[in-house]
């Protein structure tokens, strides 16, 4: 269940839509933007108390309607307040022109700032509806105000950035903090969006949560505990090894076997009941050396494979941590069609030269892999999708999931995780110390444990992917892909 709005996201386009709906269910538009005005100057005014002055960047839409807002509540409340304008003022419509004949200060044109010691920016210019990039007066501007250091307070998002796809139109500003309205865009989690928001502030303006809820299908949010938790196996008292599932990673010859070990004991310590090593031969004694909890079973070719597979106890497989690459990870993937399946690194890249083989082996029936590329290995499966600019890491991940018939993990700082279905959640925990060698085995390992668990495939891996942020978190920075094993905990 979704806890609140401050923990819904909304496309621009739907927020646009939000406030159509208020307006039309008679709702005075106009006080909205004076809620949100008066939110962004007592921002300003808490966090810098002692600044010499406000300078408050009004962009041509309801953006810098609220920025003339805010801009009359600091004047009133007896502060310095130097105010800019972009575009001509007098061709302003609507609550903007309302909220700019209200505020009796004079503006000047946007091009003539020159920060000063002791000022903070207001950026009301553009907010989150940007779609295009940004003029070179406007570039200008931003330059300025970031060589010259001087804060930056921005109103729904950096101007600059795209509040749907959190990329930067050109140049955008980096805010010290940005104050949003009901609820959050993807831009504000995506990267480098979320990095050049700074501490982020939600404020309810009294829009009612049931046009807000409405304006959303609810396809993209946060990952957090709150839309899985309820599908994790139960702890209850009668479960046993073979409820809690068996998961099987296969390991890589014998020089390559610590990225499978990795991977099993995230898969153990995440709750499978049973976890084994698929090894072959020339790995098994490296492999026993280092095991205890963990089972081994050889399995050196596609026979001894398909043999094994008899067992329908075997729930999920993780492939490709440290396998190699190459025919052999095909041939064992075409067996393990009918099963869940977790395919990372090697596993991945085996199939760059025919996606669509892989895609096929898996396009029927329930969603059944799992696949965890970085941006290297999205381009090899998906090379036209990774090229479109038009198109966000949100909209790559769900189409790339639809082409799959799979659920796309597509890491990075902003890890996004996508279903065929179009649902998609953007993870927001991991620490930056996560990015280090080895992470992606660990994070294979809890997905696979997971769904041995019972747990939906799409659920299993956004629940995996928060875990593994967890596990960073606590094993802090330095942390190794050893040190992150130690820390994963069940949720």
């Amino acid at each position: 269940m979704i806890e609140n709005l401050a923990l819904l996201l909304l496309t621009p386009a739907e927020m646009t839509a939000v406030d159509a709906a208020a307006a039309a269910s008679g709702i005075d538009s106009f006080g909205l933007m004076e809620r949100a005005g008066a939110a962004v100057a007592a921002m300003a005014l808490r966090h810098y108390p002692g600044t010499n002055r406000f300078v408050v960047l009004c962009g041509p839409g309801n953006n810098g309607g609220d920025g003339y807002v805010a801009a009359r509540h600091l004047h009133e409340s007896g502060t310095r307040v130097a105010l800019f304008h972009l575009g001509d003022p007098t061709k302003l419509k609507g609550d903007a022109a309302r909220a700019h004949d209200a505020c009796q200060l004079r503006s000047i044109d946007v091009e003539s700032y020159t920060p000063e010691d002791g000022d903070v920016v207001i950026d009301a210019l553009f907010g989150a509806g940007l779609t295009r990039e940004v003029s070179d007066d406007v570039r200008a501007v931003i330059d300025r105000v970031q060589n010259a250091r001087t804060p930056v307070i921005a109103v729904d998002l950096p101007s600059g950035v795209d509040g749907r796809t959190g990329e930067v139109l050109g140049a955008a500003f980096s805010a010290e903090r940005t104050i949003t309205f009901m609820t959050r865009k993807p831009g504000h989690l995506l990267m480098p969006g979320r990095e050049l928001c700074g501490a982020l502030e939600v404020f309810d303006i009294g829009i009612p949560s049931r046009i807000v809820r409405a304006a959303t299908g609810g396809k993209i949010g946060e990952n957090r505990p709150g839309r899985w938790r309820h599908l994790l196996p139960s702890t209850a008292l009668e479960t046993h090894k073979y409820i809690r599932g068996h998961l099987v990673v296969f390991s890589g010859e014998a020089a390559k076997t610590g990225a499978a070990r990795m991977s099993a004991e995230a898969g153990l310590r995440a709750g499978a009941g049973l976890v084994t090593i698929a090894s072959p031969l020339d790995a098994m004694d490296a492999n026993a050396a280092h095991l205890t909890a963990i089972m081994l079973h050889d399995i050196d070719d596609e026979t001894a494979l398909r043999g094994w597979l008899a067992d329908t106890r075997l729930r999920s497989f993780v492939l490709g941590p440290g396998f190699g690459i190459g025919e052999k990870a095909r041939a064992f993937v075409r067996l393990l069609r009918e099963r869940h399946l977790v395919l990372d690194a090697d596993g991945i890249s085996s199939f760059r030269d025919d996606p669509a083989e892989l895609f096929g082996l898996f396009a029927d029936g329930d969603t059944r892999l799992v696949l965890t590329p970085h941006d290297g290995e999205f381009a090899r499966l998906f090379p036209d999708i990774a090229g479109d600019r038009s198109l966000g890491k949100v909209d790559k991940a769900r189409a790339a999931a639809a082409r799959a018939h799979a659920v796309i993990v597509y890491k990075g700082a902003d890890t996004v995780i996508a279903s065929p279905d179009g649902r998609a959640l953007i993870n927001s925990n991991a620490p930056i110390w996560l990015a280090t060698a080895g992470s992606g085995d660990v994070l294979a390992g809890i997905i696979g444990a997971l769904m041995a668990q019972g747990v939906p495939t799409f659920e299993a891996a956004a629940a995996g992917v928060y875990m593994h942020g967890e596990a960073g978190n606590r094993a802090g920075k330095g942390l190794t892909a050893e040190d992150l094993v130690s820390h994963v905990l069940p949720l």
